[in-house]
């Protein structure tokens, strides 16, 4: 199997009792331990994968908390640190109806975004992983340039890099994201997984169609596109240099709480090529079988699926008994 190497946040979700308009008496917020790349490593983790986790988390008791949670869930923290000079970061979780959540951060500061690349041993690529991340960890200049010296270790180590937009606004200065900056993560990526609303908030006035195709030609290799409850979309840059298209239907679920539903579709289809042994040398023959790219797709759907159902991150996650259930 091949090593995931998740990189960025941690974080602690503080997840409101209050339902949509619901009437309580008090609210009330109930912290679980979360932040997408590490709910990712969690995902690959209780999937019985090799799975890293690799960031710094504050030495304070949420810092404590996140630690003793991720290694409880099978994460290896060899690569995580800890730091007086900035606390864990914290976000305030309230959900609507649907279960669709908005977020209030407090971050920055936040002990995630001082990680720098000294931070990382040479030990970190010593052999060829999955490594994965994601546009929160652009948002302040130091871990920006830390997340592209990482991603390019990486790469010149023969690891897949493996990007999840992950947009969020309110994490950003004055609430506007450098789309610049964002697409040259992007365009870092061997995977990448987009929502149809980020390909939205990137594109602008660029048709979507071009606007994907320029990822592809800037060297993606396969672009999987997610639609809340609507269909999947996987794009593959097949060796010929043709496009092709595989779409599925994810499963149907009653949402509780789609925290950690994205981070549990893409650990469900990282776990996918985690097992089948894929790296950067053998994507794009693996691509080549429309087989490996649905079961893989499938799986991803019923990780995500089965996480919506349950609140918080970490323990939303599947383990495959709960897969296995769902069949």
């Amino acid at each position: 199997m091949t090593p995931v190497i998740a990189f960025g946040e941690a974080l602690v979700d503080m997840l409101s009792n209050k339902l949509g308009g619901q009437a309580v008496e008090q609210e009330t917020f109930t912290p679980y331990a979360g932040g997408a790349p590490a709910n990712v490593a969690v995902a690959c983790a209780r999937l019985g994968l090799p799975s890293h986790f690799v960031g710094m988390l504050g030495q304070d008791s949420f810092g404590d908390f996140l630690h003793d949670e991720l290694s409880a869930h099978g994460v290896q923290m060899d690569h995580v640190k800890r730091t007086s000079h900035a606390r864990t970061a914290l976000a305030f979780v309230s959900r609507d109806e649907e279960g669709e959540r908005r977020f209030d951060f407090y971050r920055p500061p936040a002990a995630d975004l001082l990680f720098r690349p000294e931070h990382a041993g040479p030990e970190l690529f010593a052999t060829p992983a999955i490594f994965h991340l994601c546009s929160n960890s652009l948002t302040d200049a130091g871990i920006a340039d830390t997340s592209f010296v990482l991603a390019s270790r990486a790469r010149a180590a023969g690891s897949l890099v493996s990007v999840d937009a992950n947009l969020r606004h309110n994490l950003w200065p004055n609430q506007q994201v450098d789309v610049t900056l964002v697409t040259r993560l992007l365009d870092n990526a061997d995977i990448l997984k987009l929502s149809q609303e980020e390909v939205e908030a990137l594109t602008g006035s660029q048709p979507q169609t071009d606007w994907l195709e320029a990822r592809l030609k800037a060297g993606v290799r396969l672009i999987v596109l997610t639609d809340g409850p609507g269909v999947i979309r996987a794009l593959v840059r097949k060796q010929s240099g043709d496009i092709e298209t595989v779409s599925i239907t994810p499963p149907t679920v009653k949402a509780v709480d789609t925290t950690a539903g994205g981070d549990a579709f893409i650990g469900g289809f990282l776990s996918a090529l985690s097992e089948a042994g894929i790296n950067a040398d053998n994507l794009s023959d693996w691509c080549e079988d429309e087989s490996h790219l649905n079961a893989a797709l499938e799986r991803a759907a019923a990780c995500g699926a089965f996480a919506v159902t349950r609140p918080g991150a970490y323990a939303a996650l599947p383990k495959r008994e709960d897969l296995d259930a769902m069949k």
